[in-house]
């Protein structure tokens, strides 16, 4: 079967670590992120049914994204029970974060924030991508990792989710739970989802983290530290400011 070069799963340009088509690529989705921040107070003053149209188009653009995915495998005939399905971090944040949006559940969002989060912006920066734009898995690639972090930054910006120090505990659960499951999935159709059974063959963070198995140890730590950071960065200290501020003004008068 011919493919067309955009769809070719064998025959396609290989991609390159922060490449010019990378880099556009990850500016885009800063891009989206900050329009999606510096407008988030007009968003949550539009009307309940608008903010729930919102997540609904975007909770299925997401399933979309698998979909199409898994059509392409199909497709391409490389289809596999070892490599194809979404038990991937990213693919399992993907869905559940659609989940998000259509449930507005504050357990899953609290579960998700974190680790869907600090996963797809890894992914993001480190690809473990064997394709170069204008390639239709470059494209699903980012546009997926990208969504994850939208809808998990929408829910909280906009939808009001609010995170605690709980949330880094509950990502932390939802990680580890999430690898004894997938683990089991890997021994029993000899796959290496999630990386949990060998490295990645592109580069990748994991490099930095020693060998099998014990980056996986240093990936507990490394998450546990990127959790922390985020939450004290992005939230506790900007609330603390805030309460501070208010406090302040309040004084003056």
């Amino acid at each position: 079967m011919a493919f067309p070069s955009w769809l070719d799963p064998f025959d396609a340009e290989p991609f390159v670590f922060f490449s010019k088509s990378h880099l556009w690529a990850m500016a885009c989705i800063a891009v989206g992120l900050l329009l999606t921040y510096l407008f988030r107070n007009e968003l949550r003053a539009t009307s309940d049914r608008t903010r729930r149209n919102i997540r609904i188009y975007l909770a299925l653009f997401m399933f979309g994204c698998e979909i199409v995915l898994q059509a392409w495998y199909i497709y391409g005939g490389v289809w596999s029970l070892r490599t194809s399905l979404p038990l991937e971090l990213c693919s399992l944040s993907l869905l559940l974060s659609g989940v998000v949006l259509l449930t507005r559940s504050r357990l899953l969002h609290s579960a998700l924030l974190f680790a869907g989060i600090a996963g797809a912006l890894m992914a993001i920066v480190t690809p473990n991508l064997g394709y170069a734009y204008p390639h239709f898995r470059f494209i699903q690639f980012f546009t997926a990792h990208a969504c994850i972090i939208l809808a998990l930054l929408y829910m909280t910006w906009v939808e009001q989710l609010r995170p605690t120090w709980r949330s880094v505990v509950a990502s932390m659960v939802f990680v580890n739970v999430a690898a004894f499951v997938v683990y089991i999935m890997d021994v029993i159709l000899d796959a290496n989802y999630m990386f949990l059974r060998h490295k990645p063959d592109t580069a990748s963070v994991l490099d930095l983290l020693g060998p099998y198995p014990v980056y996986i140890l240093g990936e507990e730590i490394l998450a546990m530290v990127m959790f922390s950071l985020m939450y004290g960065l992005f939230f506790a200290i900007p609330a603390r400011v805030r309460s501070r501020m208010k406090r302040d003004r309040g004084t003056t008068f």
